[in-house]
């Protein structure tokens, strides 16, 4: 691969079909103006859906973005693989991990806001019955990843390169013909960077494809199967450990397993919408409020801690959290937000996630003791 142009080749020989040639470009700037050019889509048949090199994947508890739904592939140069950690796996040089947000629609047009998508959804996307909106590309580079974001044309046959980002102004009815209004909000590459540099001053980095964000079974057009196992068996990933019990796993969104607990739940939801700041090297460390799976239940995880942001930040509440009380806890207040000073995640959203809200108010009414 060493001697492959630093601009970007294709992996097949000249005059193969574009759509099954995805892009290797592990150096340079000259990244593709259109989503197409990368090879990762295809359409067929009035769907949208992966090429064969490419892996569509899923996740236990997945990052709330204005109830927007998620097409997640992985691609990687043939002959390479990942190494597992069961933190951040190491992607080979040429990775493109690729995320496409859409909105369901009904019969008459109109966008849904629902709880959890249709299982098939996770393979293809069937374009009738989708808004696409953006598709988001981490290219992982010689001088570390890079993030791209493309915005679906309104007539969903193209999506382009807008480093500025874009802005929509989006109706959502729910199950019961309720209209949210949302302002969806496709970042641009700086605010990218905001989210995904999980460790202060370190670059980004991939934030879902984790062990404990992928341990679940997939609805493989074979059948289900574990999301590493299947990785492995593909030849993608290396070094699973052979018992799969040891590998860490954060609770299903939506549909809790067996066993799941409500800490368990409340605590995989922090990690996937909070905790790529808030961890002992995030950007949010200062803040004393670490949200992380290896962080206790404890003080530092918000149990009785006061706030270093007062006032309005902190809804003149006097604890992040208080055990038994969340309409006395400052993590409830800012989720429940959508004030720009205020709100947390800061960024992803424009209106509250109702069900990420119940859980953790829940959870929280049942702590046990006081501050």
């Amino acid at each position: 691969m060493r001697g492959w142009s630093l601009l970007g080749l294709l992996l097949l020989l000249a005059g193969c079909d574009r759509a099954s040639t995805p892009l290797y470009l592990p150096d340079g700037e000259d990244y593709p103006a259109t989503l197409s050019a990368w090879g990762l889509l295809e359409r067929d048949g009035g769907r949208l859906q992966p090429v064969a090199a490419a892996v569509p994947y899923d996740l236990n508890t997945p990052l709330f973005t204005d109830y927007a739904h998620k097409l997640r592939t992985l691609w990687m140069p043939p002959g390479s693989h990942a190494r597992y950690a069961q933190d951040h796996f190491d992607y080979p040089l040429g990775t493109v991990l690729s995320k496409t947000f859409y909105y369901p629609r009904d019969a008459q047009g109109h966008l849904r806001r629902t709880r959890a998508g249709d299982p098939d959804m996770a393979r293809s996307l069937v374009l009738d019955k989708v808004q696409l909106i953006e598709t988001r590309l981490l290219l992982k580079q010689r001088q570390g990843w890079v993030a791209l974001p493309y915005v679906w044309d309104a007539d969903q046959r193209e999506a382009r390169l807008e480093w500025a980002g874009a802005s929509q102004s989006l109706s959502l009815l729910d199950e019961q013909g309720q209209t949210l209004a949302v302002d969806y909000q496709v970042p641009d590459a700086n605010q990218c960077a905001g989210c995904h540099e999980e460790r202060h001053g370190q670059g980004i980095n991939p934030l879902g494809p984790k062990a404990r964000h992928l341990n679940k079974l997939f609805d493989y057009a074979e059948g289900p199967q574990n999301q590493l196992t299947e990785w492995q068996r593909r030849g993608v990933l290396d070094a699973l450990p052979a018992d799969l019990t040891t590998v860490p796993q954060n609770a299903q969104w939506g549909q809790p397993r067996t066993g799941e607990t409500l800490e368990h739940q409340a605590r995989s939801y922090l990690d996937a919408n909070c905790a790529h700041c808030h961890n002992p090297q995030g950007p949010a460390r200062t803040s004393g409020l670490l949200l992380d799976p290896g962080t206790p239940l404890s003080i530092a995880f918000g149990l009785c801690k006061p706030p270093v942001a007062a006032g309005k930040g902190s809804g003149d509440r006097l604890v992040d959290i208080h055990p038994g009380q969340p309409e006395r806890s400052v993590l409830s207040y800012r989720v429940q937000s959508v004030d720009p000073s205020v709100m947390m995640p800061e960024l992803g959203r424009s209106t509250v996630h109702r069900e990420g809200v119940e859980v953790l108010n829940r959870w929280i009414a049942q702590l046990p003791g006081g501050c």
